[in-house]
């Protein structure tokens, strides 16, 4: 099953249940009910869930039989963990040179 796009990778991972529904789902494919078994919300709001990760593509979804079977697309994090790696870039920079700009304040 496939859903449009229209939600970002990184708005999908911006609520900590769908975070912890990444981290479910990076130990295998599962259906929606062994998801929802993870967590002390309902089935429904699991669901609500899984579709903004579907919509985002982080997870795929198929059919087996009359379940359907959600599993994630690790390639998908590489946009949230780029742009995360190149914010500890510029941060590491600008904290370098604060650093050396007190140490030259210091002498």
């Amino acid at each position: 099953m496939t859903y449009a796009l229209g939600v970002d990778v990184m708005d999908a991972l911006g609520d900590p249940t769908r975070r912890r529904i990444v981290e479910v789902l990076s130990a295998g494919s599962l259906n929606s009910g062994a998801i929802a078994a993870h967590f002390p919300i309902s089935r429904p709001a699991v669901s609500q869930h899984l579709r903004v990760l579907a919509e985002s593509g982080i997870v795929t979804v198929h059919r087996e039989g009359t379940r359907q079977i959600y599993t994630l697309d690790p390639a998908s994090l590489d946009k949230a963990g780029n742009w995360l790696e190149a914010q500890r870039r510029r941060w590491s920079g600008s904290l370098d040179a604060l650093e050396k700009a007190l140490d030259s304040e210091e002498e």
